[in-house]
């Protein structure tokens, strides 16, 4: 089969590239290992989709903490309007949330799918299911691929859409690497970003299942804060994981895991002094009760044992018999539960792969291969990455429409 230009993955990144280059009048196809487009986009923001962020440039890349001036150039061209504009034009409402992050109004991932798969229908780009193998290079230059099943695709030029590490059920099992090594380029090593974190403490056992909202998480690096934000966070029987912590797992770029660690207030809304009142009201309004009960208009039930256990405080002490240091302890503690961190989940449980192909080697208007001519890298597979709200999936857009207009030569 011989066509102009092949898009290896069929997820944003590779379905907005074959459109683009197909709005032109080239012949593309899409190679995709799933059964349909679009898997891992089914998943993303619990189901809803979080497609992309309501933002302006310097906001967009303020939330890209590596590698952001590599993107300038695809931003410029494909912004997160011009992506709202694309769904709503295709009839799929959307609407902007907290942090402007944009889903469809109907919180249905599935109809994010579904036009992006209706689009590659109506364009006439041909999905071929199959699994490449490697490459097919000569003289230096990329000619199309070859397939696990023996066959070979010829084209005219061939783009690698195809994911990272993260959520390899999906497909995402990093054969990008693999190919990109086999054009002469470098990895930086793949690493897990927006992932839960493994603590130290195996109190969070206790409290496993539990949501917190509306709480501070702060996260040190040393004795250095380098992230602070008010939202949600959830314990698990291996620490801690929730927005919250998955946004801050992203500024976990240096040194080892083992550096850093997490501050929870649970009460942000209280400062130390009004909170220390707070606890004093009740321990006098209940003076013969067991602590462990007065604390339970406090906080969580869950969350009761396992704070007195770490400030030292049986449960069954009286609420008159509560010292004063004790109690200066304990509103301490509420105000910076600290957590530290043993390392982060396994990378396939992380939301997207930090690292990849060096965009060194990438030229960024075009999305092309400065090592291999004719070859193109999009989405996650470069060493780009963003934060929790949008912007991975707009990375994916970008790049995948860069990619679309430098393979059909429209620059």
């Amino acid at each position: 089969m011989d066509i102009d230009h092949l898009c290896i993955g069929g997820g944003p990144a590779g379905i907005f590239a074959a459109l683009t280059a197909a709005d032109v009048g080239k012949h593309c196809a899409i190679l995709e290992a799933n059964e349909q487009l679009g898997r891992k986009l089914r998943i993303t923001g619990k189901g809803r989709c979080n497609l992309t962020n309501n933002c302006d440039r310097d906001t967009f890349f303020t939330n890209i903490p590596g590698n952001g001036k590599f993107l300038y150039s695809a931003f410029s061209r494909c912004t997160p309007q011009n992506v709202m504009d694309f769904f709503e034009s295709h009839r799929v409402p959307l609407k902007t949330e907290r942090g402007n992050r944009v889903f469809p109004m109907s919180n249905r991932a599935e109809d994010i799918v579904v036009t992006l798969q209706k689009c590659v229908r109506k364009a006439g780009i041909p999905v071929i299911r199959g699994r490449a193998k490697s490459l097919i290079i000569e003289d230096g230059c990329c000619v199309g691929i070859r397939l696990t099943d023996g066959g070979e695709v010829r084209a005219g030029t061939t783009l690698i859409a195809t994911g990272g590490l993260s959520y390899p059920k999906t497909g995402s099992c990093g054969d990008g690497y693999r190919f990109a090594m086999q054009a002469g380029h470098t990895i930086v090593s793949p690493q897990p970003s927006l992932v839960p974190l493994v603590t130290k403490e195996t109190w969070c056992r206790d409290a496993i299942g539990l949501s917190l909202r509306n709480v501070t998480l702060r996260l040190y690096f040393g004795e250095k804060c380098i992230f602070e934000e008010l939202g949600e966070m959830l314990f698990t029987h291996f620490g801690v994981s929730g927005p919250l912590v998955l946004s801050a797992s992203a500024y976990m770029r240096k040194g080892d895991p083992m550096q850093y660690h997490l501050e929870i207030d649970l009460k942000p809304g209280l400062h130390s002094e009004k909170l220390d009142r707070r606890i004093q009201r009740d321990l006098r309004e209940n003076q013969n009760r067991d602590i462990g009960n007065v604390l339970r208009k406090l906080l969580p039930a869950r969350l009761i044992l396992p704070v007195l256990r770490e400030c030292q405080i049986a449960p069954d002490t009286k609420a008159n018999s509560v010292t004063r240091v004790q109690r200066q302890h304990l509103g301490d503690f509420l105000k910076a539960v600290p957590l530290h961190i043993r390392g982060f989940r396994p990378i396939d449980e992380a939301i997207v792969t930090r690292g990849g192909v060096s965009v060194q080697e990438i030229n960024a208007k075009t999305m092309e291969s400065k090592q291999c001519k004719n070859l193109y890298f999009a989405g996650e597979v470069l060493d780009v990455d963003g934060f929790t709200g949008g912007f991975n999936l707009q990375i994916a857009f970008s790049t995948g429409y860069s990619a679309g207009i430098g393979m059909a030569g429209i620059l």
